[in-house]
């Protein structure tokens, strides 16, 4: 609910993957029960319904085309049962896998299938880099295509435009769609955050700020891309920041922002003369925030 009144179009199943190893677990009940809660919330608003799969271990074990679109054909019956609107292959490392995922999806028929890899400007795990990735996934047909996860809001653009420019050059056509993290990133490695020594229960020291995914939405949109969202570490008000960003374009406002003033625009009641002139966009948008960590290096040696 939270995120569905900070502005969000979309509420993503919270699904779990089958795995040859938890095949009799509870997993298929806790993924329907995943798409009835994204349901109930969504009908709550103007909002769809997305079910995900995502990578599987045995993609990295076997390599078993069969085996491996077996898993995710069981996920997906689940979300035809369920009827949900679209659907998303999303934090593939591989290109190949990430086809054969579109592939399984596609066979559902009437449902758009969006896919993103959780890759950087260097590529896949196999080098293929993000250009052909696209054109890939569009070819194994992919309505919606980007990246997701691993990497903060610059680099991610940085990956979404080799994208773009890989689809163009190809003569390919698809909508594009970016999910960064919520931390910044700027000295991650191929594997993206998990190679960080603060990976994962001591990144708070580089999250982002509001007015950071602000930027990160408005340069994202005049990229061309047009889903646009978060992944681990976005919290309710980075939504927010999106949707309050995009207001112009989409054509209103997100119900969260009744009681939040736009670039600070609230801080004008404040008593103290210095905080009332921050009121405006300027100052929040040219602010280069401190860490408030006198010790600590401005970039991380990632593990190898």
């Amino acid at each position: 609910m939270e995120f569905l009144r900070a502005g969000s179009n979309v509420m993503q199943t919270f699904t779990f993957s089958a795995s040859e190893d938890n095949m009799e677990s509870k997993w298929e009940d806790v993924n329907a029960a995943a798409c009835d809660l994204a349901r109930e919330v969504a009908g709550k608003g103007d909002a769809l319904v997305a079910g995900g799969i995502c990578q599987t271990s045995a993609y990295t074990h076997h390599k078993d085309e069969a085996r491996v679109k077996q898993l995710f054909q069981r996920q997906l019956d689940v979300f035809a049962r369920k009827n949900v609107d679209f659907l998303i292959a999303e934090y593939f490392e591989h290109a190949e896998e990430a086809m054969w995922a579109v592939e399984v999806l596609k066979a559902l028929g009437g449902k758009p299938v969006a896919a993103t890899m959780c890759i950087g400007p260097d590529g896949d795990m196999h080098g293929v880099s993000p250009g052909e990735c696209a054109v890939k996934l569009v070819k194994a047909g992919a309505a919606i295509v980007g990246v997701n996860c691993r990497f903060g809001p610059s680099t991610s653009l940085k990956t979404m435009k080799l994208m773009k420019a890989g689809l163009q050059a190809a003569g390919s056509k698809a909508h594009l769609m970016v999910q960064s993290l919520g931390f910044h990133t700027p000295d991650c490695g191929k594997g993206g955050f998990v190679d960080l020594p603060e990976y994962p229960f001591g990144l708070e020291p580089r999250a982002a700020t509001r007015w950071d995914i602000q930027k990160y939405a408005r340069e994202a949109y005049k990229l061309g891309v047009r889903y646009i969202g978060g992944c681990c570490g976005f919290e309710p008000y980075h939504i927010r920041a999106i949707a309050e960003e995009l207001a112009p374009e989409r054509g209103f406002w997100p119900p969260a922002s009744d009681k939040h003033g736009s670039w600070g625009s609230s801080l004008n009641m404040h008593t103290k003369p210095w905080i009332r002139a921050s009121a405006r966009r300027e100052y929040w948008e040219n602010l280069l925030p401190a860490s408030g960590r006198p010790f600590c290096p401005s970039l991380s040696q990632p593990d190898v």
